[in-house]
């Protein structure tokens, strides 16, 4: 059996990891990790959630600790995050603090505490292939799939792993926590932005840290139909949340042009395309280039492709993708190969 660190974020899914493991014989203890400090609405990083992680392992009787990483994650997720928006990109801040925090930093510290392996309540699997090496894999609840989020770990942090949730439902994570009485069994499932808050979002957030630049918004023949406060928080396919005048007509954000202060809006055939472009491409094994699905967000539509290059050729048309976000190569249901839209 093996010493297994679970980092317990004070929801159901790492919850019943723990518990899990702990069935299986292997002894384990608790860590909560305090990454954020500040005003959070979104059932992560909170001081309940600690106290939630912290009885839950009472109940299960193992060892509870937390770990602040508080200035790593401001430098790796938070700084990166401000930046990208003033850049004009849009970041997706999970993939980096796992990429950062969970999956290094973690691991880090498990090694310098004689751990075996670490364990996270990630809906996604770890397969091992016939030459031995490993690919995280989608979880066996598709609704609730987190491959995406983790498809930059390597052969390395694979072989350290264990994700003892992705073999089963959500449904069934939620009853194995009311069998055993646990005061997370219905504890709703976090947001995507832990420090976000839902009050100002991400207006506010961006607004204390970086000046805000207002544009105005034409249409296709470059008539003034509107205008935004904040070109930062505009991106490539947004519809929503535009101040258009009212006008009866679905548009859409085809072109973003900084420079100039200007967002051009029009139909949504005009979001379409046949490529994309990305950065950082880094595959698991062997690059691949036919017979995949690529996915572009965390709960997105996997859609058929063709890999060439550093280029994603998509099997019929396609939204256009904002720069910054992750892209994710699949091979039937494992993860092959990931990069950033350019």
């Amino acid at each position: 059996m093996a010493e297994i660190l679970v980092a317990m974020s004070g929801g159901v899914d790492s919850s019943v990891t723990a518990a899990m493991l702990k069935d299986q014989g292997h002894d384990v203890v608790g860590v909560t990790l305090k990454l954020w400090g500040g005003e959070s609405d979104s059932g992560c990083c909170s001081v309940s959630d600690v106290d939630d992680a912290r009885r839950v392992a009472q109940q299960l009787d193992i060892d509870h600790h937390v770990f602040n990483f508080g200035e790593d994650f401001e430098k790796h997720v938070i700084d990166p995050y401000v930046e990208a928006y003033d850049q004009g990109r849009t970041p997706n801040p999970c993939v980096e603090c796992n990429r950062h925090i969970k999956f290094d930093k973690l691991i880090r510290r498990a090694d310098a505490l004689g751990f075996d392996q670490i364990a996270t309540g990630h809906h996604a699997r770890i397969v091992e292939r016939p030459d031995g090496t490993r690919r995280i894999a989608r979880g066996a609840d598709p609704a609730k799939d987190q491959s995406y989020v983790l498809h930059m770990l390597d052969q390395g942090q694979l072989r350290r792993l264990s994700l003892p949730v992705g073999d089963i439902t959500k449904e069934r994570v939620r009853e194995l926590a009311t069998e055993l009485g646990m005061r997370t069994a219905d504890k709703p499932d976090s947001q995507d932005v832990c420090f976000i808050h839902s009050d100002g979002g991400r207006k506010q957030f961006l607004g204390d840290r970086i000046p805000l630049s207002p544009a105005k918004i034409v249409d296709q023949a470059g008539v003034e139909v509107g205008r935004t406060e904040a070109i930062q928080l505009v991106t490539i396919g947004q519809r929503k949340g535009l101040d258009l005048g009212g006008s009866p007509e679905r548009r859409f954000v085809t072109e973003i042009d900084r420079a100039n202060q200007v967002v051009t809006v029009g139909p949504l055939e005009q979001t379409r395309t046949d490529a994309l472009e990305l950065e950082d491409l880094q595959w698991v094994g062997q690059p691949v280039s036919s017979g995949v699905t690529v996915q572009t967000s965390a709960h997105g539509e996997p859609q058929a492709a063709e890999i060439d290059g550093t280029t994603v050729r998509w099997i019929g048309e396609h939204r256009r993708i904002a720069a910054g976000q992750s892209v994710v190569i699949y091979e039937g249901d494992q993860v092959v190969g990931g990069g950033t839209a350019a």
